[in-house]
Protein backbone atom coordinates (compact mmCIF):
# COMPACT_ATOMS: atom_id res chain seq x y z
CA UNK A 1 0.00 0.00 0.00
CA UNK A 2 1.54 3.10 -1.18
CA UNK A 3 1.11 6.23 1.11
CA UNK A 4 -0.60 9.37 -0.70
CA UNK A 5 2.30 11.02 -1.00
CA UNK A 6 3.28 8.78 -3.34
CA UNK A 7 0.67 8.01 -5.55
CA UNK A 8 0.43 9.32 -9.53
CA UNK A 9 -2.03 11.61 -10.48
CA UNK A 10 -3.92 8.77 -12.17
CA UNK A 11 -3.43 6.69 -9.06
CA UNK A 12 -4.94 9.81 -6.70
CA UNK A 13 -7.94 10.00 -9.08
CA UNK A 14 -9.02 6.05 -8.89
CA UNK A 15 -8.33 6.46 -5.19
CA UNK A 16 -10.59 9.18 -5.13
CA UNK A 17 -13.05 7.21 -6.84
CA UNK A 18 -12.96 4.21 -4.73
CA UNK A 19 -13.13 6.16 -1.56
CA UNK A 20 -16.46 7.54 -3.18
CA UNK A 21 -18.08 4.41 -3.70
CA UNK A 22 -17.52 3.33 0.04
CA UNK A 23 -18.46 7.03 1.41
CA UNK A 24 -21.78 6.72 -0.36
CA UNK A 25 -22.22 2.84 0.65
CA UNK A 26 -22.24 3.83 3.96
CA UNK A 27 -24.57 7.06 2.77
CA UNK A 28 -27.26 4.48 2.28
CA UNK A 29 -26.92 2.39 6.03
CA UNK A 30 -28.55 5.17 7.33
CA UNK A 31 -26.54 5.16 10.41
CA UNK A 32 -27.00 7.13 13.62
CA UNK A 33 -23.85 6.41 15.69
CA UNK A 34 -22.48 8.91 18.59
CA UNK A 35 -18.57 9.45 19.31
CA UNK A 36 -19.21 12.68 20.03
CA UNK A 37 -18.58 12.43 24.39
CA UNK A 38 -16.33 10.28 26.38
CA UNK A 39 -19.07 8.91 28.25
CA UNK A 40 -19.45 5.25 30.00
CA UNK A 41 -21.31 2.25 28.34
CA UNK A 42 -24.10 0.30 29.62
CA UNK A 43 -22.22 -2.34 30.53
CA UNK A 44 -19.88 -0.36 33.04
CA UNK A 45 -23.07 1.16 34.49
CA UNK A 46 -24.24 -2.38 35.19
CA UNK A 47 -20.66 -2.76 37.68
CA UNK A 48 -22.10 -0.77 39.60
CA UNK A 49 -25.47 -0.97 40.11
CA UNK A 50 -24.97 -3.25 43.34
CA UNK A 51 -23.87 -0.12 44.87
CA UNK A 52 -27.55 0.89 45.16
CA UNK A 53 -27.67 -1.86 47.76
CA UNK A 54 -25.61 -0.24 49.91
CA UNK A 55 -27.96 2.63 51.09
CA UNK A 56 -31.27 0.96 51.99
CA UNK A 57 -34.36 1.07 54.73
CA UNK A 58 -32.87 -2.10 56.05
CA UNK A 59 -29.53 -0.93 56.60
CA UNK A 60 -28.64 1.44 59.41
CA UNK A 61 -28.59 5.23 57.61
CA UNK A 62 -26.10 6.38 60.86
CA UNK A 63 -22.60 6.36 60.05
CA UNK A 64 -19.33 5.69 61.30
CA UNK A 65 -18.80 8.84 62.65
CA UNK A 66 -22.35 8.42 64.54
CA UNK A 67 -23.89 11.50 61.82
CA UNK A 68 -27.29 11.21 60.09
CA UNK A 69 -27.19 11.42 56.56
CA UNK A 70 -31.01 11.87 56.53
CA UNK A 71 -30.60 15.42 58.52
CA UNK A 72 -28.71 19.18 57.85
CA UNK A 73 -25.36 19.47 58.46
CA UNK A 74 -21.60 18.21 57.25
CA UNK A 75 -20.70 21.13 55.02
CA UNK A 76 -17.75 19.18 52.95
CA UNK A 77 -18.28 15.36 53.12
CA UNK A 78 -18.48 12.35 55.37
CA UNK A 79 -15.53 11.94 57.22
CA UNK A 80 -15.17 8.00 56.36
CA UNK A 81 -16.14 9.59 52.51
CA UNK A 82 -13.33 12.37 52.99
CA UNK A 83 -10.87 9.64 54.10
CA UNK A 84 -11.23 7.31 51.50
CA UNK A 85 -10.90 9.78 48.50
CA UNK A 86 -7.61 11.01 50.38
CA UNK A 87 -6.45 7.93 49.39
CA UNK A 88 -7.61 8.47 45.89
CA UNK A 89 -5.92 12.25 45.70
CA UNK A 90 -3.11 11.26 47.49
CA UNK A 91 -4.08 13.79 50.52
CA UNK A 92 -4.84 14.24 54.18
CA UNK A 93 -8.62 13.78 54.67
CA UNK A 94 -8.98 16.93 55.84
CA UNK A 95 -7.80 18.98 53.04
CA UNK A 96 -10.55 17.10 51.00
CA UNK A 97 -14.49 18.40 49.90
CA UNK A 98 -16.58 15.48 48.67
CA UNK A 99 -19.12 17.60 46.66
CA UNK A 100 -22.31 16.63 44.65
CA UNK A 101 -22.13 14.46 41.63
CA UNK A 102 -20.00 16.40 39.25
CA UNK A 103 -16.62 17.67 40.03
CA UNK A 104 -17.23 19.60 36.89
CA UNK A 105 -19.74 21.62 39.26
CA UNK A 106 -16.81 22.34 41.62
CA UNK A 107 -14.48 23.50 39.02
CA UNK A 108 -16.87 26.33 37.80
CA UNK A 109 -17.55 27.03 41.67
CA UNK A 110 -13.74 27.26 42.51
CA UNK A 111 -13.62 30.04 39.21
CA UNK A 112 -16.77 32.26 40.00
CA UNK A 113 -15.09 32.50 43.54
CA UNK A 114 -12.34 33.50 42.67
CA UNK A 115 -14.17 35.96 39.96
CA UNK A 116 -16.68 37.57 42.61
CA UNK A 117 -14.27 37.25 45.84
CA UNK A 118 -10.82 36.21 44.37
CA UNK A 119 -8.65 33.65 45.94
CA UNK A 120 -6.89 35.23 48.80
CA UNK A 121 -8.14 38.04 50.86
CA UNK A 122 -4.85 40.18 50.29
CA UNK A 123 -5.88 40.34 46.29
CA UNK A 124 -9.10 42.11 44.48
CA UNK A 125 -11.59 40.06 42.73
CA UNK A 126 -10.73 38.57 39.44
CA UNK A 127 -13.41 40.16 37.93
CA UNK A 128 -12.17 43.68 39.11
CA UNK A 129 -9.22 43.49 37.17
CA UNK A 130 -8.68 44.69 33.62
CA UNK A 131 -7.96 41.39 32.25
CA UNK A 132 -7.66 37.81 33.40
CA UNK A 133 -5.65 35.54 31.45
CA UNK A 134 -5.53 31.22 31.64
CA UNK A 135 -3.13 29.53 30.10
CA UNK A 136 -4.75 25.98 28.03
CA UNK A 137 -2.81 23.52 27.02
CA UNK A 138 -3.89 22.44 24.23
CA UNK A 139 -5.30 19.89 22.97
CA UNK A 140 -7.48 19.86 26.12
CA UNK A 141 -10.51 19.52 27.55
CA UNK A 142 -13.30 21.83 25.50
CA UNK A 143 -15.39 22.23 28.76
CA UNK A 144 -12.30 23.96 30.65
CA UNK A 145 -12.39 26.33 27.94
CA UNK A 146 -15.97 27.05 27.93
CA UNK A 147 -15.79 27.83 31.62
CA UNK A 148 -12.71 30.82 30.41
CA UNK A 149 -15.34 31.68 27.59
CA UNK A 150 -18.48 31.77 30.24
CA UNK A 151 -16.81 34.79 32.53
CA UNK A 152 -14.58 36.53 30.02
CA UNK A 153 -11.31 35.17 31.16
CA UNK A 154 -8.74 35.20 28.24
CA UNK A 155 -7.26 32.23 27.03
CA UNK A 156 -3.67 31.47 26.07
CA UNK A 157 -2.54 28.20 23.97
CA UNK A 158 0.02 26.34 25.40
CA UNK A 159 1.26 23.53 23.28
CA UNK A 160 1.57 20.04 24.53
CA UNK A 161 4.76 17.50 24.08
CA UNK A 162 5.14 13.71 24.85
CA UNK A 163 5.71 14.56 29.01
CA UNK A 164 3.21 17.43 29.23
CA UNK A 165 2.44 21.38 28.49
CA UNK A 166 5.54 23.18 27.19
CA UNK A 167 6.96 24.41 30.57
CA UNK A 168 9.45 26.53 29.32
CA UNK A 169 6.56 28.85 27.69
CA UNK A 170 4.42 27.80 30.96
CA UNK A 171 7.42 29.05 33.48
CA UNK A 172 7.74 32.61 31.67
CA UNK A 173 4.15 33.75 31.22
CA UNK A 174 2.99 32.94 34.81
CA UNK A 175 6.74 34.38 36.39
CA UNK A 176 6.08 37.86 33.94
CA UNK A 177 2.69 38.63 33.24
CA UNK A 178 0.24 39.41 36.63
CA UNK A 179 -2.80 38.84 34.44
CA UNK A 180 -2.12 35.10 34.18
CA UNK A 181 -4.56 33.36 37.34
CA UNK A 182 -4.78 30.10 36.66
CA UNK A 183 -3.88 27.14 33.70
CA UNK A 184 -5.91 23.90 33.32
CA UNK A 185 -4.44 20.74 33.66
CA UNK A 186 -5.48 17.49 33.37
CA UNK A 187 -1.89 15.35 33.97
CA UNK A 188 -2.68 11.95 33.69
CA UNK A 189 -4.09 10.33 30.46
CA UNK A 190 -4.83 14.02 29.56
CA UNK A 191 -7.95 14.77 27.51
CA UNK A 192 -7.96 14.12 24.56
CA UNK A 193 -4.08 12.79 23.98
CA UNK A 194 -3.72 10.30 27.06
CA UNK A 195 -0.32 11.60 28.18
CA UNK A 196 0.41 11.36 31.76
CA UNK A 197 2.62 14.71 32.92
CA UNK A 198 6.18 13.58 33.81
CA UNK A 199 7.95 13.85 36.80
CA UNK A 200 9.85 16.90 35.86
CA UNK A 201 6.92 18.57 34.77
CA UNK A 202 5.41 18.47 37.62
CA UNK A 203 8.49 19.58 39.87
CA UNK A 204 8.24 22.13 37.41
CA UNK A 205 4.50 23.12 38.63
CA UNK A 206 5.53 23.09 41.91
CA UNK A 207 8.14 25.48 41.73
CA UNK A 208 6.49 28.40 39.40
CA UNK A 209 7.23 31.61 41.12
CA UNK A 210 4.02 33.05 39.38
CA UNK A 211 3.82 37.09 39.30
CA UNK A 212 0.62 37.22 40.39
CA UNK A 213 0.13 36.21 44.59
CA UNK A 214 -3.68 34.38 43.34
CA UNK A 215 -2.19 31.97 40.70
CA UNK A 216 -3.63 28.51 40.86
CA UNK A 217 -3.22 25.40 38.85
CA UNK A 218 -6.62 23.99 38.17
CA UNK A 219 -5.11 19.99 38.46
CA UNK A 220 -7.87 18.12 36.84
CA UNK A 221 -7.09 14.36 37.69
CA UNK A 222 -9.90 12.86 36.34
CA UNK A 223 -8.73 9.82 34.55
CA UNK A 224 -6.34 9.19 37.97
CA UNK A 225 -6.95 5.36 37.91
CA UNK A 226 -8.47 4.83 34.05
CA UNK A 227 -6.00 2.42 33.09
CA UNK A 228 -6.15 0.64 29.82
CA UNK A 229 -2.60 -0.43 29.73
CA UNK A 230 0.53 -0.74 32.38
CA UNK A 231 -0.39 1.58 35.03
CA UNK A 232 1.15 5.49 34.70
CA UNK A 233 2.75 6.90 37.34
CA UNK A 234 2.31 10.65 38.37
CA UNK A 235 4.49 12.54 40.75
CA UNK A 236 2.17 14.07 43.64
CA UNK A 237 1.67 17.68 43.01
CA UNK A 238 0.79 18.44 46.85
CA UNK A 239 3.55 17.27 48.16
CA UNK A 240 6.19 18.68 45.66
CA UNK A 241 4.54 22.18 46.12
CA UNK A 242 4.58 21.81 50.23
CA UNK A 243 8.49 21.39 49.28
CA UNK A 244 8.49 24.36 47.32
CA UNK A 245 6.98 26.76 49.71
CA UNK A 246 3.47 26.60 47.27
CA UNK A 247 1.29 24.76 48.93
CA UNK A 248 -1.68 27.10 48.19
CA UNK A 249 -1.18 27.39 44.42
CA UNK A 250 -2.90 23.60 43.91
CA UNK A 251 -6.79 23.08 43.33
CA UNK A 252 -6.94 19.50 42.73
CA UNK A 253 -10.23 17.61 41.06
CA UNK A 254 -11.43 14.29 40.75
CA UNK A 255 -14.71 12.25 40.56
CA UNK A 256 -16.22 9.19 40.42
CA UNK A 257 -18.12 9.45 37.64
CA UNK A 258 -16.53 7.40 35.31
CA UNK A 259 -16.18 5.42 38.51
CA UNK A 260 -19.96 5.12 39.47
CA UNK A 261 -22.11 6.01 38.00
CA UNK A 262 -22.04 9.11 35.82
CA UNK A 263 -25.37 10.95 36.77
CA UNK A 264 -24.79 10.27 40.41
CA UNK A 265 -21.09 10.30 41.18
CA UNK A 266 -19.40 12.30 43.72
CA UNK A 267 -17.33 15.38 42.66
CA UNK A 268 -13.95 15.78 44.33
CA UNK A 269 -11.96 18.66 45.62
CA UNK A 270 -8.66 18.66 47.16
CA UNK A 271 -6.42 22.28 48.12
CA UNK A 272 -4.40 23.65 51.35
CA UNK A 273 -5.66 24.58 54.53
CA UNK A 274 -5.46 27.94 53.67
CA UNK A 275 -7.16 27.68 50.60
CA UNK A 276 -10.19 24.94 52.24
CA UNK A 277 -10.41 27.51 55.20
CA UNK A 278 -11.49 30.28 52.62
CA UNK A 279 -13.47 27.75 50.20
CA UNK A 280 -15.54 26.56 53.59
CA UNK A 281 -16.88 29.95 54.71
CA UNK A 282 -17.86 30.83 50.97
CA UNK A 283 -19.81 27.07 51.22
CA UNK A 284 -21.10 28.21 54.22
CA UNK A 285 -23.21 30.40 52.66
CA UNK A 286 -24.14 28.58 49.52
CA UNK A 287 -25.31 25.12 51.11
CA UNK A 288 -25.72 23.19 54.67
CA UNK A 289 -24.14 20.41 53.09
CA UNK A 290 -24.29 18.14 49.86
CA UNK A 291 -26.24 14.29 49.48
CA UNK A 292 -24.85 12.34 52.19
CA UNK A 293 -27.08 9.74 51.17
CA UNK A 294 -25.00 9.61 47.94
CA UNK A 295 -21.49 10.06 50.38
CA UNK A 296 -22.24 6.47 52.38
CA UNK A 297 -23.54 4.55 49.47
CA UNK A 298 -20.34 5.29 47.84
CA UNK A 299 -18.12 4.55 50.54
CA UNK A 300 -20.12 1.35 51.62
CA UNK A 301 -19.53 0.17 48.68
CA UNK A 302 -15.91 1.45 47.35
CA UNK A 303 -14.54 0.59 50.94
CA UNK A 304 -11.05 1.53 50.27
CA UNK A 305 -8.99 2.16 47.77
CA UNK A 306 -8.30 -1.27 47.05
CA UNK A 307 -11.84 -1.36 46.58
CA UNK A 308 -12.04 1.14 43.56
CA UNK A 309 -8.87 -0.39 41.55
CA UNK A 310 -10.81 -3.52 41.87
CA UNK A 311 -13.92 -1.96 40.18
CA UNK A 312 -11.52 -0.16 37.94
CA UNK A 313 -10.27 -3.43 36.58
CA UNK A 314 -13.99 -4.57 35.38
CA UNK A 315 -14.20 -0.91 33.50
CA UNK A 316 -10.84 -1.96 31.99
CA UNK A 317 -12.08 -5.49 30.67
CA UNK A 318 -14.73 -3.71 29.04
CA UNK A 319 -13.07 -0.56 27.28
CA UNK A 320 -9.83 -1.87 26.73
CA UNK A 321 -10.97 -4.29 23.49
CA UNK A 322 -12.73 -1.23 21.89
CA UNK A 323 -9.48 1.18 22.22
CA UNK A 324 -7.79 -1.89 20.66
CA UNK A 325 -10.77 -1.99 17.92
CA UNK A 326 -10.28 1.50 17.16
CA UNK A 327 -6.15 1.51 17.15
CA UNK A 328 -6.30 -1.62 14.89
CA UNK A 329 -8.32 -0.31 12.51
CA UNK A 330 -6.08 3.10 12.52
CA UNK A 331 -3.67 0.98 12.36
CA UNK A 332 -4.97 -1.03 8.75
CA UNK A 333 -6.44 1.81 6.98
CA UNK A 334 -4.70 5.28 7.79
CA UNK A 335 -1.36 4.66 9.24
CA UNK A 336 -0.01 2.92 5.88
CA UNK A 337 -1.01 5.85 3.51
CA UNK A 338 0.77 8.79 5.73
CA UNK A 339 -2.06 10.77 6.20
CA UNK A 340 -2.91 11.17 9.95
CA UNK A 341 -1.26 10.61 13.40
CA UNK A 342 -2.49 9.54 16.82
CA UNK A 343 -1.76 8.72 19.84
CA UNK A 344 -2.00 5.48 21.90
CA UNK A 345 -3.01 5.94 25.28
CA UNK A 346 -2.29 3.88 28.72
CA UNK A 347 -5.54 5.02 30.00
CA UNK A 348 -8.46 7.71 30.16
CA UNK A 349 -11.22 8.30 27.53
CA UNK A 350 -10.12 9.22 24.37
CA UNK A 351 -7.67 8.82 21.36
CA UNK A 352 -6.52 12.11 19.81
CA UNK A 353 -5.96 11.86 15.83
CA UNK A 354 -3.95 14.52 13.66
CA UNK A 355 -5.04 14.65 10.03
CA UNK A 356 -3.35 16.26 7.39
CA UNK A 357 -3.54 20.19 8.02
CA UNK A 358 -7.44 21.61 6.60
CA UNK A 359 -8.55 18.41 6.62
CA UNK A 360 -10.28 17.80 10.28
CA UNK A 361 -13.43 19.83 9.68
CA UNK A 362 -14.09 18.10 6.56
CA UNK A 363 -13.66 14.98 7.95
CA UNK A 364 -15.85 15.49 10.85
CA UNK A 365 -18.74 16.91 8.64
CA UNK A 366 -18.37 13.91 5.97
CA UNK A 367 -18.99 11.59 9.32
CA UNK A 368 -22.05 13.64 10.13
CA UNK A 369 -23.46 13.46 6.86
CA UNK A 370 -23.04 9.47 6.61
CA UNK A 371 -24.94 9.18 10.18
CA UNK A 372 -21.76 9.52 12.87
CA UNK A 373 -21.43 12.03 14.90
CA UNK A 374 -17.85 12.85 16.59
CA UNK A 375 -16.86 15.76 18.44
CA UNK A 376 -16.30 19.08 16.60
CA UNK A 377 -13.18 19.81 15.43
CA UNK A 378 -11.27 22.15 17.40
CA UNK A 379 -13.41 21.42 20.26
CA UNK A 380 -10.08 20.52 22.01
CA UNK A 381 -8.61 24.43 21.20
CA UNK A 382 -9.30 27.33 23.24
CA UNK A 383 -12.17 29.28 21.08
CA UNK A 384 -12.77 26.15 18.95
CA UNK A 385 -9.64 27.03 17.01
CA UNK A 386 -7.23 24.82 15.91
CA UNK A 387 -4.89 26.50 13.92
CA UNK A 388 -4.11 23.89 11.42
CA UNK A 389 -7.75 21.92 11.65
CA UNK A 390 -5.83 18.70 11.98
CA UNK A 391 -6.67 17.52 15.38
CA UNK A 392 -9.84 14.95 15.68
CA UNK A 393 -10.64 13.52 19.43
CA UNK A 394 -12.14 10.35 19.34
CA UNK A 395 -14.15 8.55 21.79
CA UNK A 396 -14.37 4.75 22.16
CA UNK A 397 -16.21 4.21 25.09
CA UNK A 398 -19.74 4.43 24.39
CA UNK A 399 -20.67 2.56 21.73
CA UNK A 400 -21.06 -1.00 21.39
CA UNK A 401 -18.50 -2.70 19.89
CA UNK A 402 -19.96 -3.83 16.32
CA UNK A 403 -21.61 -0.02 16.35
CA UNK A 404 -18.19 1.11 17.41
CA UNK A 405 -16.06 -0.94 14.25
CA UNK A 406 -18.77 0.71 11.58
CA UNK A 407 -18.09 4.13 12.87
CA UNK A 408 -14.60 3.48 12.96
CA UNK A 409 -14.74 2.17 9.14
CA UNK A 410 -16.64 4.70 8.07
CA UNK A 411 -14.12 7.48 10.00
CA UNK A 412 -11.26 5.93 7.91
CA UNK A 413 -12.92 6.59 4.97
CA UNK A 414 -13.68 10.22 5.63
CA UNK A 415 -10.39 10.88 6.36
CA UNK A 416 -9.15 9.55 3.09
CA UNK A 417 -11.90 11.13 1.45
CA UNK A 418 -10.73 14.42 3.32
CA UNK A 419 -7.20 14.23 2.59
CA UNK A 420 -8.05 13.60 -1.03
CA UNK A 421 -9.95 16.56 -1.83
CA UNK A 422 -8.50 18.71 0.06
Amino acid sequence: MKKYTELSAGELQIEKELVLRQYNEFKAKNLSLDMSRGKPCAEQLDLVSPMLDAVSSDLPLITQDGIDIRNYGVLDGLPEAKRLFAELLEVRPEQVIVGGNSSLALIYDAVSRAMQFGTTDRQPPWNKLDRVKFLCPSPGYDRHFTICEFFGIEMITISMNENGPDMDTVERLVSSDPAVKGIWCIPKYSNPTGITYSDDVVRRFAALRPAAEDFRIFWDNAYCVHDLDRPATLLNLMDECIKQGNEDMPFIFASTSKITFSGAGLGLMAASDNNLERIRRQYSVQTIGFNKLNHLMHTRYLKNLDGIKQLMQGHKKILAPKFRAVLDRLDRELAPLGIAEYTRPGGGYFISLNTHPGCAKRTVELCKEAGVTLTPAGAAFPYGNDPSDSNIRLAPTYPPINELESAMELFCICVRLATIVS
